[in-house]
């Protein structure tokens, strides 16, 4: 998810919406209403030498993250809200600069909130809004050329070590405690392997994308990871918040 796959729907998306229970909560029981902010505000807690991190995604039935090139056709102002209440909640956002540039990524909407942009390549648009204003850091390789006059978390010789980054957040983003993973699959999948995931908040569309598009991981190494079922909501239009 991206805060570019809505870019119309992001702006009329009152903040206030956060106080009115415009979902059911199935699990765990009693079934009740609830609100996307009341079910995201768990207490996390931090590795001891690194932030929590939660992966938020959307998928349509038939296991895609994207219609049409990109996740926003499978989303609904709901999945918005889900979105836009974690990143409220985590100190900085994880994203690879693929997913920046095909969601037309912008700056978050709470000032001072950070965007970690994760390349390999040092392949960035610095002359976009998201690096304008000073949100977006890239987190590369020593070795990586990067463009001059942006900030940049550097982790690895010749690619980027992932697990030896997220441990450096906090010389770029003080403080951090929480950090929201925002895909695309290639950096999901990485971010498994080094068992970097702590949470994961899907959204289950009711769309179905029939075709071949990409699913939550690629090139994950295949491992029977488990996790516990924290929470199921569902709203009118048969939208799953997991």
């Amino acid at each position: 998810m991206g805060l570019g796959r809505f870019p119309a729907i992001l702006d009329t998306v009152p903040e206030h919406q956060n106080d009115r229970p415009a979902l059911h909560r199935i699990l765990p029981s009693p079934a009740s209403p609830t609100t996307v902010r009341d079910a995201s505000s768990v207490e996390r807690t931090p590795h001891p030498h690194r932030p929590g991190i939660g992966l938020c995604m959307v998928s349509s039935l038939d296991g895609s993250v994207t219609l049409d090139g990109t996740s926003g056709g499978l989303g609904n102002p709901n999945d918005v809200e889900v979105l836009l209440t974690l990143r409220d909640l985590a100190e900085v956002v994880l994203v690879g600069a693929g997913t920046v540039s095909g969601e037309g990524y912008g700056p978050p909407r709470l000032p001072g909130k950070r965007i970690g942009v994760v390349t390999n390549s040092g392949e960035v648009d610095v002359d976009t809004e998201l690096f304008r204003s000073g949100a977006g850091f890239v987190i590369t390789a020593e070795r990586t050329t990067v463009p001059d006059g942006i900030d940049v978390l550097r982790a690895g010789v010749e690619r980027v070590d992932l697990a030896l980054a997220v441990t450096r957040l906090h010389e770029h983003v003080p403080g951090v405690r929480y950090a929201q993973a925002e895909g695309g699959p290639t950096l999901n999948g990485s971010q498994l392997d080094h068992d970097l995931i702590d949470e994961i908040d899907m959204t289950l569309s009711h769309k179905q994308v029939r075709r071949d598009g990409p699913s939550l991981t690629i090139g994950a190494t295949e491992n029977d990871s488990r996790i516990s079922l924290a929470h199921v909501l569902a709203d009118y239009e048969g939208y799953e918040f997991t």
